[in-house]
Parts: structure tokens; sequence; C-alpha cells
């Protein structure tokens, strides 16, 4: 019978099925970070051993400020505390774990795929909902709560209802100026953030096939925000190229076998998905949201909508209720809103393109508010600084940081100050979600540097022409 990929790997990862459809999935790796210490503390309660302490990976990010670079450095006991904790906790249970020292250390949704943690075909999952990430390579991978984490690490198995399939065709081309963050914005403003409640999503489509890898992490990434359970695709010769010769891939024969099956894994061309839904690639432009959910979207030429036109009395009071707290009035143009900081970096946008491409707006100009630049990882700073990317950012202006979640979560010491509005990489405009009474503007990497050099949203497709 005709499978979709989704359904491939979790046939395949299927320990047992009871009565009432719970199923007990085997986990190929696990990622952990610091914020995954309830786990490590209900083990020692029980008495128990890690069940495969060589498949748990572990690195700090929510909580490591990006101004440091050691963990004695860290001013905050609190936060220093949870590190050192992290620390210990990987000494004593024998996990992988890329500290601040290794120089591996990075967001986990970076760490994992840049050092072949994350292959095609296997089950990953993380205590943080972006764990989608991972499904970029063809893997399928979610976000789990912390209860679920203590039971992964002592059985290295984990009960779950299997979810529906949903397909996302992304079919055209995107035009000038035109990037991954926009394709996922503009997917979840026609769906909206519950659209995919309920599914494991495939990407398809030619838009999806000609993207590069790292912009197929960013699709996958916000797949929580589309209320997904996971964002997967198919993996090929991109993603194989990706993969090869990354350090916990499979090396020598054991690549051979594993290329062989992971051919295996696309979908049959007569599989059914539960849902399809198809998305106009060629009709997308910089996106930018205005409100506080990531559907409150509209393309950059764009102004904010007015609540009236809404008939759904419930979904009304919403969008009055996001205007309110994002001190915006109905038919403001996007372009007319002013920006107080920009955060460029998260899991969602930190990567070497990311960077890349907001160097390239950002080279020879200055910025006009305060702008924070921090990478996804340590491999990904280091690579960075050998391209001169650092020196653009700092030569206009812009604070060059270590890397960490950073302000996307504003746990860490970074965050957004009451009022003040941001035009931000990362993956969630909620209400204080970079820091109480903050107001977030979500866009990707090449629009966030010409907020920053403009001092407002800006249609960088202007300013790329320029140069």
């Amino acid at each position: 019978m005709a499978k979709t990929m989704f359904e491939k790997i979790w046939d395949r990862h299927v320990v047992l099925e009871r009565d009432d459809g719970q199923v007990l999935l085997y986990i190929d790796r696990h990622l952990c970070h610091d914020g995954s210490r309830a786990g490590f503390t209900k083990l020692k309660s029980l008495g128990l051993k890690l069940r495969r302490p060589e498949q748990t990976f572990a690195t700090p990010d929510h909580y490591r400020p990006s101004t440091v670079k050691t963990v004695a450095q860290i001013e905050d006991p609190t936060m220093r505390g949870i590190l050192e904790q992290l620390v210990a906790n990987a000494a004593e249970f024998g996990i992988h774990h890329f500290g601040l020292d290794s120089g591996k250390q990075g967001i986990a949704h970076v760490v994992g795929p840049e050092l072949g943690i994350t292959l095609p075909g296997i089950l990953l999952v993380c205590g943080d909902s972006h764990t989608a990430t991972h499904g970029a390579l063809g893997a399928f991978a979610f976000g789990i709560g912390a209860s679920e984490v203590a039971h992964v690490m002592a059985t290295q198995t984990l009960w779950q209802r299997k979810p529906k399939s949903m397909r996302i065709t992304v079919d055209g081309a995107l035009g000038f100026g035109v990037a991954a963050k926009d394709v996922i914005l503009a997917i979840i403003g026609q769906i909206g953030t519950a659209g995919a409640t309920g599914h494991a999503v495939e990407y398809a489509g030619s838009v999806i096939r000609d993207m590069g890898m790292e912009g197929r992490m960013t699709i996958c990434n916000m797949t929580i925000e589309a209320g997904g359970r996971a964002g997967m695709i198919a993996p090929d010769d991109k993603t194989l190229a990706y993969c090869k010769g990354r350090e916990f891939a499979p090396k020598g024969a054991d690549w051979d076998a594993a290329v062989e099956y992971w051919k295996t894994l696309p979908s049959d061309a007569d599989a059914v998905f539960d849902t399809d839904i198809a998305v106009d690639g060629d009709a997308i432009a910089p996106m930018v949201t205005w409100g506080t959910s990531p559907e409150n979207v509209v393309p950059v030429t764009g102004a904010v909508p007015d609540p009236v036109a809404e008939p759904d009395p419930v979904k009304r009071k919403s969008l009055e209720g996001a205007l309110a707290y994002m001190d915006l009035k109905p038919g403001t143009r996007m372009t007319d809103i002013a920006v107080d900081k920009v955060f460029i970096g998260s899991c969602t946008n930190g990567r070497i393109e990311d960077l890349r491409i907001a160097a390239k707006v950002a080279k020879g100009r200055r910025a006009a508010v305060a702008t924070l630049i921090v990478p996804g990882s340590t491999l990904v700073k280091r690579q960075a600084e050998a391209e001169g990317l650092d020196r653009i950012f700092i030569d206009a202006g812009m604070e060059w940081r270590e890397s960490a979640c950073s302000m996307c979560v504003a746990q860490n010491g970074d965050y957004l100050e009451p009022g003040k509005r941001s035009a931000s990489t990362s993956n969630r405009n909620f209400m204080g979600r970079q820091g109480e009474g903050g107001r977030t503007h979500l866009v990707g990497p090449a629009m966030a540097a010409a907020a920053a050099v403009t001092g407002r949203i800006t249609d960088v497709r202007q300013m790329m022409e320029e140069n």
C-alpha cells in the first residue's frame, strides 16, 4: 500500500500499539538543552540511569547570555546555576555535551543538523516546540513536554497518538527579495495558526525543491506556528550533500547503507494525505506581522487591516485586542511603522545564509536603532567571522554577540523593553514573548537588516536594488 514519508518513518519506529490508539515509539536521538533539567531531576529521584546516553545530546541555549564566553562570566546566579547544572548532569549521566568551551555550543535546532545528529528517517525529540526544524532533513521530529523528556531519558521510547498527514505544496518561483521566512509566514497567513493542528506536515512543490537546506529548516521550524505536530521535507541530493561528512553522520559502508535507505523515504507517488493545501509561490512577497499572532501577517507593501471587515465576532475582538496591544491603527501602512530595536538570530534565522543576506543589506550602511546579531551556534559564528561578516555588522554599529537563543525568548538578559517595538527574525510575536509589554514584528533576516538601517519597517527589495 502506498505510504507518505511520515507513515514510512512512523511505522519503522513503532514498538507496540494499544487498543486506545496510543503507540509506543522508539526514539533515535534526544536533544536536550539547559531547560531539560527537570528530566534529569526526575531520573535521580527514581534512581534510574539514562537508557541510551550515547543517543542523548545537550547544549545550553535558552539561558545562555549572548554577552559572555564562559559560564563563570555569567553574573546572574540563576542563569549561571542552570548552565552549571547542565554541565554536572551531562557528566553524571554520560551524555554528549556541547558546552560553552566546546566550540560546538549553540541553539539545539542549529547544532543538531550542523553536527549530523539530525539525519533523514530518524525520530528525534527535544523539550522544545521548534524541534520541527529537524524535519527539513527528512526526519520525523517534534517537541515534547517535561514529563515526556523524563520518559525518553528513562526508556528511549515515548507514547504518542498518530497524527494525521498534510501536504502543503508551494509551486511557482519566488520573486526577487523573497526568502524562506516569507514563504512560511505566507503559509500561516493563508491557513491560520490552527490550520495544521493534529497533522504532520510535508512540504512539497517547486519552491521547496529549489530551496537550500537552511531555508528548508526555516520552513519546518515554524510549522508549530501553524499548529502542526511536525514539519517534513523529503530528502534529496541537497540533503545528502548537507549530511555527508558531519561529525555524527554515518561513515564509510554505514553511509552507503544509510543513503540506500534514505532514498526510499520520499512519499510514494500515489500516497494519499488527509489534507492537501496549495500555495502560490509566485504571489509571495516579503512578509511582516502586524499583530500578536503569526497569522496576523501582510506583505510589506500592505497595511494594518481593519477588524470591522472581519465577520466573525470572536475573531474581530481578537484583532481589536491585537491592535490595542501593538498600538497600531487600521490602515497604517507597514512601511510607516518605526521600530526601536532589531534582532537577527534564533533557531528560525540564525544560520550562516541568514547572516550573509543580512550583511549584504547592512554593508556600507549604519544602524539607526539598537541591533543584536546573534549567531545560532559557535560554528556559525566562526564561519561568519572567517567570511568577514562580523566586521560588516560591527562597522554598521550593530552588536555582534555569542551564540544563544537571545531575544527570541527573553529569559537570558536580552529582551525588548515595555512599549518598545522590534523587527525580529524569531518565530513568535505573542504578547510579552520578547519582553513584558514588548511589540514584535516578525520578518526575514534581510527585512530585519533593512529595518535596522532605516529605523522602520522597510521593503528590502528597494535597498537590494540600490546595491
